[in-house]
């Protein structure tokens, strides 16, 4: 079964709480068994499902690309994968996106 944001939030909380499962689960209101059994489809959820960092390095454009590409913005990471956003896409929008992303 996919762990849902709201079991995602209790299991973190529960992990930073410094409580037995059984002391979290009954102050949060929460079956212990059900409990249980989230946790356990938490920790064997498949390790895509985490968020990882991308390292991101800004460099001058290669006139090569320029002159055939429509793209205003290119992002490349270390092996090669490419993200080319249009003209249309607005600053504000790249910069929430990197804020999101830091």
């Amino acid at each position: 079964m996919a762990v849902t944001t709201k079991w995602r939030q209790h299991i973190e909380r529960w992990q930073s709480s410094g409580l037995s499962q059984a002391a979290y689960c009954a102050q949060q209101g929460i079956n212990v068994r059900t409990f249980a059994a989230r946790l356990s489809d938490y920790r064997k959820r498949p390790a895509t499902d985490s968020v990882a960092l991308v390292p991101v390095r800004i460099a001058p454009a290669d006139p090569a690309c320029v002159a055939t590409s429509a793209a205003a913005m290119v992002f490349t990471d270390v092996h090669g994968h490419r993200l080319e956003l249009s003209s249309s896409v607005s600053a504000g929008w790249v910069a929430e996106l990197l804020r999101c992303l830091a």
